[in-house]
This record gives C-alpha cells, sequence and structure tokens, in this order.
C-alpha cells in the first residue's frame, strides 16, 4: 500500500491512529482547504500530541486517505501511487505530532516532495 515506506519508528505510531480510505473528500473536509485548486490527498483529524496536556478525554485520532485525488494525481500508475500514499501518510502523521503546514513545505522541499499536497 505504501505505508510501509514510513519508517518503522513512525509507523509504530500508527497504532493509535485509525487509518482509513475513502473514495474522495466531502464538502466539509475541504473547507478548510480553501479554494487553493490542490486536490485533497489526505486529512488528519484529532488532537495534535503538542496539545494533549491535561485533556481527560478525547476522541482517536485519525487520518483518511482519499483514494480518487490519489489515483487522478498518479494517472493509475502504480509506482507512483504507493509514493504518494507514503508521501501522504508521512504527511498527516507529522500533523499527530503537531508540526504545522510551513515547517512541513520546508521539510518537504528537503525530500525532494512537492509543497502543497495533502
Amino acid at each position: 500500500m505504501g505505508v510501509e515506506r514510513i519508517p518503522e519508528k513512525f509507523r509504530a505510531v500508527l497504532q493509535n491512529v485509525s487509518l482509513v480510505v475513502e473514495e474522495e473528500p466531502t464538502t466539509e473536509q475541504r473547507a478548510p482547504q480553501g479554494d487553493s485548486g490542490n486536490e485533497l490527498l489526505g486529512l488528519y483529524e484529532g488532537t495534535p500530541r503538542t496539545e494533549r496536556a491535561g485533556l481527560p478525554y478525547r476522541f482517536p485520532d485519525k487520518i483518511t486517505l482519499f483514494q480518487g485525488p490519489i489515483e487522478r494525481l498518479c494517472a493509475g500508475n502504480l509506482e507512483c501511487i504507493r509514493e504518494e500514499v507514503a508521501h501522504t501518510v508521512w504527511h498527516e502523521l507529522a500533523h499527530v505530532f503537531g508540526t504545522p503546514d510551513d515547517r512541513l513545505q520546508e521539510l518537504e522541499a528537503d525530500r525532494g516532495w512537492n509543497g502543497g499536497r495533502a
């Protein structure tokens, strides 16, 4: 699926995060992105670890991958899909740790990934 490309130390965190695949994002899921022109490939929903102190209860974290946008981006190329799944999970997993989008763009540039995705 591509998740195996995530380093083991980070994949271990996925044991406490629901990872689901949906065909397309809903209008509500797209809303925070606005009219950026980018397709939403993945979404983190939860409370970042940096904000959990003192919370008596919280819902489980969830990472959703959107199959349609990923397949369209990759034009059906299986290797591209695997890489994009790994990238998108990595991006959303970084949000679990509280990494903001501007910092993620820097890290993605260092890794040679295009910015503005996921």
